[in-house]
């Protein structure tokens, strides 16, 4: 690693939807081109982390940091145009277009004319099955599928950092086997991973670091190796939520 800053930090961060408050004083780092794994059950604030830190949810106390600025009340679009890029659980294809049409309206605002061909490679490089299917129509696509597609229009425009929200989500075994394939192939180019998930196994297999959240806030971070330990020890002793 180099000297450079974290490409994202989260430094003490509280965030709420309306009256409810969903984060408490939320501290994670990932380095230029690291692998986190962001870890819990179902509501402990994983994917409120997540839009968080690609500004779809505003920080509410505390610092958001891309690359060394503070982009705590930045827009989303702003922190997009620095490279932050979320994929969302869910498939988010136009159904109407075929593989490559999705793919050339997804790309072309962020790489132009001149580095589409450049970035259609690079999708189709990761995603190896999409390019035997460029003219199918995206809606007679499988929902694996629509998610590799939707996954592969975000990494072929050269983010710097993807977020990765349990991309896992209702797809068969060998889906995100894929799915994990196309986001080991970016992060081989420099790219830094947040993977959100709650198929533990798999965000432990490809991280460098793990961040283990409950009630909203971390309750645990450190070597991926531990990680499983730490969170069934936190299952069985229990965890009072901040108030």
């Amino acid at each position: 690693m180099s000297g450079a800053p974290p490409v994202l930090e989260l430094e003490h961060v509280d965030a709420a939807y309306g009256n409810y408050r969903a984060l408490f004083g939320v501290s994670l780092a990932v380095p230029e081109a690291g692998i986190v794994a962001l870890l819990g059950a179902n509501g402990a604030g994983k994917s409120t982390v997540a839009r968080v830190a690609s500004g779809l949810l505003p920080v509410s106390a505390g610092r958001l940091w891309v690359e060394g600025r503070d982009v705590s009340r930045a827009p989303a679009h702003r922190i997009a145009r620095m490279g932050v890029a979320h994929v969302p659980e869910g498939r988010g294809v136009f159904g109407e277009l075929d593989v490559e049409e999705n793919l050339v309206l997804a790309l072309r605002r962020r790489v132009g004319r001149r580095g589409l061909g450049e970035a259609l490679g690079r999708a189709y490089g990761a995603f190896p099955a999409l390019a035997s299917r460029r003219r199918q129509t995206a809606g007679t696509l499988s929902g694996g599928e629509q998610r590799m597609l939707s996954l592969a229009a975000v990494l072929a425009g050269g983010p710097r950092l993807v977020i990765a929200d349990e991309l896992s989500l209702g797809l068969a075994p060998v889906v995100v086997d894929a799915v994990y394939e196309g986001l080991a192939a970016v992060h081989a180019a420099g790219v830094a991973l947040l993977v959100v998930e709650q198929q533990v196994d798999r965000a432990l297999a490809i991280a460098e670091h793990a961040v283990v959240l409950a009630g909203g806030a971390v309750q645990w971070q450190g070597a991926p190796s531990q990680a499983r330990a730490e969170m069934e020890r936190l299952l069985t002793a229990g965890y009072a939520p901040p108030r």
